[in-house]
């Protein structure tokens, strides 16, 4: 196809004039696919051996290096002269995230599909992951690839080739002058770190935050860094970590997974003293000289911080605020550097969660914004397109669009998945406000939200502008066939809470009800703490045709009285915290039925019964207020089973001289029943002594000194005081009698 070869000629010339990329749609026939592949990279003029195909064993024989989909992940972090991808069989939206961001200035990004007028009513392994049980893959939309073609078909620098027809639709061509495109810097002036390091700084926005980052060398500093994805944000640390250690600097570095810190030790190792450098097997570990760079997980880094001479936590926003509070209590200098847009980006939730806590701190606190990519031109029209399919970009409204009214005048509505895609401005908010409120929301998500049958968004809004929105899920109403493989152990997609009442807590009926799942509710950050999120939940409520409603969340004091006040009952509490955020999950049931009522009754009576040998076991460090606020979530409190000897030893525990080791038993009966029910007005600390002491089995002088008691001794006086209110308002009459002799 002569046509097609100087098409390719000229769209690569153009790429590299003006270190863009483009890309070529070849849609149609798969062999035919990659025999226009193959014409491309030969009029191009490209090395087939430098570039990328991701997808399944090509029809042809092509001297790409190929990476299966199912790895995809593994192209964050590297550059290509071309890139395929592969996305006939199927599509993953992630694989196009991963893969756009990953082709070079003047490199050709190639996407192989089936002809784009049948592709969205075709279904791939991805759409047989949306059709969890009991929905089937027939019952999967192709919404996401409707609009994926629309943008296509619209965006610039995007060729559009029928491989059947031999037509060229797109030539994708650009018009007008080409923009500037990348330069080297010069290095700012008085700098403290070699001249190395600012030789490897491929901008002027890269150089001026490793001009920041020299900040690290004072007590205390504390440096923000926020850029869309492509910037070299994770390369200006590690460059600024390789300056540090040639000053012979103990640095840190952490981030919710090992391979988020990958360019952070490939850059440090890049200007560090050549001859001197060591690594660990595991990569953990890189000696230069008498400077080290040593990764550690989230916790192990707060273990670890007060001896480090630096820190350096990377994606910031994939970690929980309480955890990042944790590191601005030392006084080692740090940095946070958080991903706004792009693949995997958190928008700039990351800052405003973090804001009120840095504002607070009595340390310097510098904030950088990078805005030049370091791969192509600003102007880059790839960028461009991914940024709009896959909403890599999407905000909510600014906030002075939005005249805040009280709860119950604004609108609620449930907005239907082609809703959603007929009114992009609905979507883009209401995504928008997910991207903001949680890490990682990724362009499955969006394809999740747009051709799941289990999904559905319900949002606020005021003056058609989104001011709270919430996803759920369907899920239970399983068959017996169904429920029985998920006893055996068997995971079944798509039904979380289900799955785990049946596989981990052993109810072969939780599958049975159906019920609705709030995956993630989010509301404006400059409109929080007005109730907009409460009335939201509460109108799902009350549209539900559903036997229960259900969260599960990373559990913290306020989430869970948060739930708890709107009728959620808490039903589960983790026994092992997740490895990065240190949280325990929490499962909160709402029934709507009596079949909803039943499950949560016998969900609840069961996680009283395994309470008090998990709280002196596997829950005995969990934060004392955690479990106040799990406990206050569960609707009854249990029966007391305390026999006349017993209460006898409690009331003379509390009013006299007994002991509380002979005999704990009772006093755990007593605390959980007065955590459940609240019927006396205990003051925090005596509730959070009930917990440690008494549930958690901790020794006295670990609860002494927790609870600020003076000593060991006035700690168990404290527990005596806090059980005479209990005795008086549970005990019988042999338990009022033993503390009469007392008073």
């Amino acid at each position: 196809m002569p046509e097609l070869a100087e098409l390719a000629r000229r769209l690569h010339e153009q790429a590299r004039e003006r270190d863009e990329r483009r890309a070529i749609v070849l849609h149609g026939d798969r062999a035919a696919g990659y025999e226009a592949v193959r014409t491309i990279l030969e009029a191009a003029s490209i090395d087939p051996t430098e570039g990328l195909l991701v997808g399944p064993k090509p029809i042809e024989d092509l001297p790409l290096s190929r990476l299966k989909r199912e790895r995809s992940r593994e192209v964050l972090g590297t550059t290509w002269p071309v890139l395929a991808l592969d996305a006939h069989e199927s599509l993953d939206p992630n694989d196009i995230g991963r893969t756009v961001g990953a082709v070079d200035g003047g490199g050709l990004y190639l996407l192989l599909t089936p002809n784009l007028g049948g592709w969205p009513d075709r279904r791939g392994a991805f759409d047989r992951s949306l059709a969890v049980p009991p929905y089937e893959t027939s019952d999967v939309a192709g919404r996401f690839r409707r609009r994926l073609v629309e943008t296509l078909e619209t965006g610039e620098g995007i060729a559009i080739v029928d491989v059947d027809a031999d037509e060229i639709q797109r030539d994708g061509l650009r018009e007008g002058p080409a923009t500037s495109g990348t330069s080297a810097p010069s290095a700012p002036d008085r700098t403290v770190f070699p001249a190395a390091v600012y030789e490897a700084c491929r901008t002027r926005d890269q150089a001026d935050t490793v001009h920041a980052l020299e900040g690290l060398l004072d007590p205390g500093q504390i440096v923000v860094v926020e850029a869309d994805r492509g910037r070299g944000k994770s390369s200006a640390a590690g460059l600024a970590v390789g300056g540090l250690l040639e000053r012979g600097a103990e640095v840190l570095v952490t981030a919710p997974r090992r391979s988020n810190v990958d360019e952070v030790f490939a850059r440090a190792r890049e200007v560090a003293d050549q001859r001197d450098l060591a690594t660990d097997e595991e990569g953990h570990l890189l000696r230069a000289g008498e400077g080290q760079l040593v990764y550690r997980r989230p916790l192990d880094a707060l273990a670890a911080a007060d001896a480090a001479d630096a820190i350096v936590v990377d994606e910031a926003a994939g970690l929980p605020v309480h955890l990042l509070e944790r590191f601005l209590e030392p006084r080692t200098p740090v940095v946070f550097a958080s991903t706004i847009h792009g693949y995997e980006g958190a928008g700039r939730g990351f800052s405003l969660r973090l804001q009120d806590r840095l504002d607070a701190s009595p340390r310097p606190v510098h904030r950088l914004t990078m805005r030049r990519p370091i791969r192509y031109a600003a102007e880059d029209p790839l960028e461009a397109w991914s940024f709009r399919a896959l909403l890599l970009d999407a905000e909510p409204a600014p906030g002075d669009a939005i005249d805040p009214v009280e709860p119950r005048r604004a609108t609620y509505e449930a907005p239907s998945a082609e809703k959603l895609l007929e009114d992009e401005a609905l979507l883009r908010e209401g995504f928008g406000l997910l991207v903001l409120a949680h890490y990682r929301t990724t362009p499955s998500d969006l394809a999740r939200l747009l051709d799941a049958p289990n999904v559905s968004m319900h949002c606020l809004t005021i003056e058609d502008h989104v001011v709270s929105v919430a996803l759920t899920a369907r899920e239970g109403g399983l068959g017996d066939r169904m429920r029985k493989r998920m006893y055996g152990g068997e995971r079944v997609p798509g039904n979380l809470i289900p799955d785990l009442l049946t596989s981990q807590l052993r109810d072969p009926d939780a599958g049975r009800p159906v019920g609705k799942r709030v995956l993630r509710i989010a509301t404006h950050p400059d409109h929080r703490r007005r109730g907009y999120a409460s009335r939201l939940l509460t109108e799902i409520a009350s549209a539900a045709d559903v036997d229960w409603l259900g969260t599960s969340y990373g559990a913290t004091p306020g989430l869970l009285a948060f739930w708890d006040q709107l009728g959620y009952r808490t039903v589960h509490l983790s026994a092992r915290r997740n490895p990065t955020s240190g949280e325990h999950s929490a499962i909160q049931l709402n029934p709507h039925t009596s079949e909803g009522e039943d499950l949560t009754q016998r969900s609840e009576a069961w996680l009283l019964r395994r309470l008090p040998s998990v709280l002196a076991d596997a829950l005995d460090e969990v934060d004392p207020d955690l479990v106040r606020a799990a406990l206050a979530g569960l609707a009854e409190p249990p029966r007391l089973a305390i026999g006349e000897r017993e209460w006898r030893l409690v009331a003379a525990a509390a009013y006299g001289p007994g002991v509380y080791d002979i005999g704990p038993r009772a006093f755990r009966q007593l605390a959980i029943r007065h955590l459940v029910d609240g019927e006396v007005d205990l003051d925090d600390r005596a509730e959070r002594l009930l917990v440690t002491k008494v549930l958690q089995a901790r020794e006295w002088e670990e609860v002494a000194e927790e609870l600020g008691f003076q000593s060991k001794r006035m700690a168990m006086r404290g527990l005596g005081d806090a059980y005479q209110p209990l005795v008086d308002a549970y005990g019988d009459d042999a338990a009022h009698e033993e503390a009469d002799r007392f008073r």
